[in-house]
């Protein structure tokens, strides 16, 4: 028979077999799928990696479901699948990180376009394809704190090893004795490998973020405004007075509400005449932005994840890469015209 481990908006693996695997069938493993993809992510700190780490790890549990006896719950089974395969792919990875972590800000005039290759850099997720889809308010919350861009690139400080600890003691709240059981190793080491992890994002102080208010609600609708009639004065009155703008894969990062002005009227004047749609990725809220594709209609440029500070906007995190629009659910072209979400048929 056929088994297609697949959802939508991801890769399809498909494996084909004569006979049934044991009692852990394809289905099973597939419930899985949007925690496993979080898991991923937060140790890959891609999108796209996860993906294929979650697809790789399915496909080798269907491999392998034939010695599967049940002497642990498929859950954990798959976990330690996930583990090896994301600690396989960290081995020949470089630490990815944000602009913000590789240097001081920039100037708009020292901006020259240089870039660094898709590999070294923190990339966004989709908030649907990893957070729970049942959860009380307060898991909801520490869920998506666990996403946020600084706390993945702070989880990337850290050694593989150490990483997974982390996220599986912190985050996914396993005890101590089921991590060491994963990891084939002893609950001291651990415990000391979670001690050594606390310590390192301590030093780190990554900022927790409040919920998003309905007075800034109302400032995503301003912004939304603000930014596809492209009225700068406006746009910039919602600015907190040391906002950041970053713009992974270009090097450069800006901070400062006259800075980030002058971008605006500068290189970032490629926007003018842009659409956006709403979008939810990282625990934030944002936009995939469209720039005109010169016919009439717009082209996918970038994902744009917004921090809020009080009544101000503090930071835009625009992701400039179109393969993050399926990503996201968005379409891959905008006909001229075409309204969003589309008119039920």
């Amino acid at each position: 028979m056929t088994a297609v481990l697949s959802e939508p908006g991801c890769r399809v693996a498909r494996v084909t077999t004569t006979t049934d695997r044991g009692d852990v069938r394809p289905e099973e493993m597939e419930q899985y799928r949007r925690e496993l993809t979080g898991y991923c992510y937060r140790m890959l700190g891609s999108s796209f990696e996860a993906d294929d780490a979650v697809q790789e790890t399915l496909v080798r549990a269907w491999r392998k479901a034939d010695g599967f006896e049940g002497r642990s719950a498929v859950r954990s089974w798959l976990y330690r699948i996930a583990t090896n395969v994301c600690l396989d792919m960290l081995r020949s990875s470089k630490r990815r990180a944000r602009p913000v972590d590789l240097g001081p800000s920039s100037l708009v005039e020292e901006f020259t376009r240089s870039t660094r290759s898709e590999y070294e850099w923190v990339g966004p997720v989709p908030d649907e394809r990893v957070l729970p889809t049942t959860a009380d308010p307060a898991e909801l919350t520490a869920a998506r704190e666990s996403i946020k861009l600084a706390f993945v690139a702070a989880l990337q400080l850290l050694p593989a090893r150490q990483r997974s600890v982390l996220i599986l003691r912190e985050v996914l709240a396993w005890q101590a004795s089921e991590v060491a059981e994963l990891l084939e190793t002893s609950v001291a080491s651990v415990n000391s490998a979670l001690q050594r992890a606390r310590a390192t994002l301590a030093a780190r102080d990554v900022e927790q973020t409040a919920p998003v208010t309905a007075d800034q609600q109302v400032l995503l609708t301003r912004y939304l405004t603000a930014f596809e009639s492209y009225d700068i004065p406006a746009l910039v009155s919602l600015l907190h007075e040391d906002a950041v703008l970053s713009m992974p894969p270009f090097e450069l990062w800006l901070q400062g509400r006259d800075e980030l002005a002058k971008w605006f009227v500068g290189p970032g004047s490629g926007c003018r005449g842009s659409r956006l749609l709403p979008v939810t990725g990282n625990g934030l809220h944002g936009f995939g932005s469209y720039r005109p594709d010169g016919q009439g209609g717009h082209a996918p440029w970038g994902i744009q994840l917004l921090e809020f500070r009080g009544d101000r906007i503090a930071a835009q995190h625009s992701f400039i890469d179109a393969r993050l629009f399926p990503e996201f659910g968005l379409p891959t072209h905008l006909a001229p015209g075409q309204p969003w979400p589309p008119a039920a048929s």
